[in-house]
């Protein structure tokens, strides 16, 4: 009664499924190796970023007060609210670099009044590449010698 109609099923073989997994799998690879190297370029600019954004805060602090927070008070004194202000110059987390190192600030700095200083992905003076230390002296954010730069 019933004629059965011939289906031609055809499925993947190992080979083809295999084929397609390591294709995957390299176009995976080069995207981890390019989404890798534009973090730390991003890490970098952020790092940057945030040196500004320190170093406004430490301009509207000295202008403000007329004076540069001392090395014992550091960058932590902005992050604390006076009297005379109802809130603080930075928020804490703002002292905080792109790889979880503190900014260090340095007072006279080598080239300026003060230098703001990020040692990068390793963490230490010094390094190349992505381990290269970001400073405000190398951005030009910082006053010389102490008076408002144009």
């Amino acid at each position: 009664m019933g004629s059965h109609i011939a289906t031609n099923r055809r499925g993947m073989t190992l080979i083809e499924v295999m084929a397609v997994v390591v294709i995957l799998a390299m176009i995976a690879g080069v995207l981890t190796i390019s989404v890798r190297g534009q973090m730390g370029t991003a890490k970098r600019e952020l790092a940057k970023s945030g040196i500004g954004v320190i170093v406004a805060a430490i301009e509207t602090y000295s202008l403000e007060t007329g004076r540069l927070p001392t090395i014992e008070e550091g960058l932590n004194l902005l992050t604390t609210t006076s009297q005379d202000r109802g809130e603080p110059y930075l928020k804490p987390d703002k002292l905080t670099d792109p790889w979880g190192g503190a900014y260090v600030y340095i007072t006279p700095g080598p080239v300026s009044a003060y230098q703001i200083v990020s040692y990068g992905a390793d963490r230490a003076p010094g390094g190349s590449g992505q381990d290269a230390d970001i400073t405000s002296d190398d951005l030009g954010a910082t006053r010389e010698g102490g008076d408002a730069s144009p």
